[in-house]
């Protein structure tokens, strides 16, 4: 049968006009092929944790260009004359806001007067929390005089939303912590400013913009679920961080930090500092003290040296992770499971 066959079907095939493509049609199907990325539009994002977000937003239209990339943090970013093209290009700007990325306030203004800037600190609903003073947080130098005696008088305070915040930039850009995204519902808040954004700069694209902020809103609501679970048996347990960023962390999730070493990471501490540090964390019995990838790691073991504290790695600017629409997620993942980790052994 087989033997049949084969002759039978290559007569058959003799016989059938060859499909071939026109020559004059290949150019046209290479230019379809390419027609969605070319009419995409340029969109440009400050931090790894808000490329993350657009770019999960962006997922089927494009890819969002990044400008503190790699281990830099944007408390010492330098422009390079790639990103300074990248702005005079974009037609979409996202940024968190002067406060945190303070390099970009002046080339936003002579670089980025075509693109729609989205300042995502002003995102509607956002929560934002006044820096921490007093106790074993260093002093802010904001010119106003507050007396506090103990690390933790934000519980009293009122948070101040987005929605009812100073809108134009001659607002105080040092009066709250910048560190937004560590609450997966201001991370919701920045991703609907996102989408609002991109859909009005680019409407072509809106139904996928907005079906993918559905899918993004519905993962950052498990995320939250997932984070509760992971350092809900260390939530008593109190520890040390290089730098104050992690109270939008902290409040969501009933963790206690109970001081920082330094206030700005972009300055070492002196020795006075350090030795204060070092006996606090003797005195609120911390049990462990954390550094952060990009700064100086001996400080950490110098605040320990002598007591039963422990040390590990937390990394809230997202500086070891390659950047990509999952970052945020194994960004947060990542100082949940370290806290975990570093407390459930001390």
């Amino acid at each position: 049968m087989k033997r049949a066959l084969g002759p039978a079907l290559k007569i058959l095939a003799l016989r059938m006009p060859a499909f071939t493509i026109p020559a004059l049609a290949i150019p046209a199907l290479l230019f379809a092929g390419t027609m969605r990325a070319a009419d995409a539009p340029v969109v440009v994002t400050s931090i790894k944790p808000i490329h993350s977000l657009v770019s999960a937003i962006m997922q089927g239209v494009g890819e969002p260009e990044l400008i503190v990339d790699g281990a830099a943090s944007p408390h010492t970013y330098n422009l390079k004359p790639s990103n300074a093209r990248a702005l005079q290009e974009a037609k979409v700007i996202f940024w968190v806001g002067p406060g945190l990325e303070a390099f970009l306030e002046k080339p936003l203004q002579a670089l980025g007067r075509n693109a729609s800037i989205a300042e995502l600190d002003n995102a509607p609903g956002l929560v934002k929390l006044p820096f921490r003073e007093g106790g074993a947080f260093e002093p802010h130098d904001d010119g106003d005089e507050h007396d506090s005696a103990s690390g933790h008088e934000h519980d009293k305070a009122e948070a101040t939303h987005g929605a009812e915040a100073d809108h134009d930039h001659d607002h105080d850009h040092g009066a709250f912590d910048t560190h937004l995204w560590l609450d997966p519902m201001n991370a919701k808040a920045m991703a609907t400013m996102i989408t609002t954004t991109l859909v009005a700069a680019d409407p072509a694209n809106a139904l996928t913009y907005q079906g993918n902020a559905k899918a993004l809103d519905d993962r950052l609501d498990a995320l939250d679920t997932e984070i509760k679970g992971i350092v809900a048996p260390v939530k008593g347990k109190p520890f040390i961080v290089f730098h104050d960023a992690y109270q939008y962390f902290e409040r969501r999730y009933g963790i206690r930090v109970a001081g920082s070493i330094t206030v700005s990471p972009e300055t070492i501490p002196g020795a006075e500092r350090v030795s204060e540090i070092h006996r606090k964390v003797g005195e609120l019995g911390a049990t462990c003290v954390f550094a952060e990838p990009q700064f100086e790691p001996r400080l950490v073991n110098v605040v320990i040296e002598g007591t039963r504290a422990k040390s590990g790695v937390l990394d809230p600017e997202a500086a070891t992770l390659k950047a990509g629409s999952d970052l945020y997620f194994t960004l947060m993942r990542g100082i949940a499971d370290s806290m975990k980790d570093c407390l459930s052994s001390a």
